[in-house]
């Protein structure tokens, strides 16, 4: 008995002993969006709507950086993947719909509560799905519309209502319809393009550069109406290009009978 529980010390001691311990820098920036989601509903409850939606754009700003900076610095984790999740479920589920109700949801009851639920569930079931399907999916597109991006139409347009100073109660049913509207659109099974095959570290034509300052011109002049309109267009994209392959669909299938028929 001595010799075997000898033998098994020695193998305990000859096996790599695992590391304990997460990686600071990519959870340094999760930490840091759980915060800026955080702080929008502290904002919102105090009424400062403009500051609430500018923490939710940030928020998606460091929600893109921590994936990059785990790949760049090859410190992907479970862990990590784990915390974005939840990360992104404060920033982009809860903060977003808390915001619209606290500036106009609230005034219409039980309707207005019910949309910021179901933009709320949508988002969490978004979050699960995506990680659930992590190893399966294209890398292409995303199926249903990505939380950050709803999280963007939302908070895009309460800050151009707070910027063009129109009282919450005005589009109530606007926000309403919205709010909803984002929170389905994320757990349908439309695509949407996800421009992860864009590759940022090769070379660019010298126009490239210049369009990408033009662009930061255009969103500095007006960053409430400029960041709605493009994650607006953004939402549209995935149904509009459902409708199109359809089409194309319908259109194939005549000529597909046809070429049966004749064979």
């Amino acid at each position: 008995m001595e010799s075997e529980s000898a033998s098994v010390t020695e193998l305990d001691q000859q096996r790599p002993k695992r590391a304990r311990g997460i990686y600071l820098l990519p959870n340094l920036f999760t930490t840091a969006a759980l915060f800026a989601g955080f702080y929008a509903v502290l904002a919102a409850m105090n009424g400062q709507f403009a500051k609430a939606a500018i923490a939710i754009f940030l928020a998606m700003i460091l929600d893109g950086l921590d994936g990059r900076v785990a790949r760049m610095t090859n410190t992907q984790t479970a862990f990590g993947a784990e915390y974005d999740s939840l990360s992104d479920m404060v920033a982009f589920g809860l903060a977003p719909s808390l915001v619209m109700y606290e500036l106009t949801l609230s005034g219409l009851g039980k309707l207005g509560w019910l949309a910021a639920f179901i933009y709320t569930a949508g988002a969490a079931l978004r979050l699960a799905r995506f990680n659930s399907r992590l190893d399966t999916a294209d890398k292409r597109f995303f199926t249903g519309l990505p939380s950050p991006s709803a999280a963007a139409i939302l908070a895009g347009f309460v800050w151009v209502m707070v910027d063009n100073e129109v009282p919450g109660g005005d589009v109530a049913w606007v926000a309403l319809v919205l709010t909803a509207a984002a929170g389905l659109l994320m757990v349908s099974n439309i695509l949407y393009h996800s421009f992860k095959q864009i590759d940022f570290k090769g070379k660019v034509p010298f126009f490239a550069i210049v369009a990408v300052m033009l662009a930061f011109a255009v969103i500095l002049s007006e960053p409430p109406m400029v960041l709605f309109g493009l994650f607006f267009a953004y939402t549209l994209s995935g149904p509009l290009l459902a409708l199109k392959r359809l089409y194309k669909k319908r259109q194939a299938a005549p000529a597909q009978k046809g070429q049966d028929g004749s064979d």
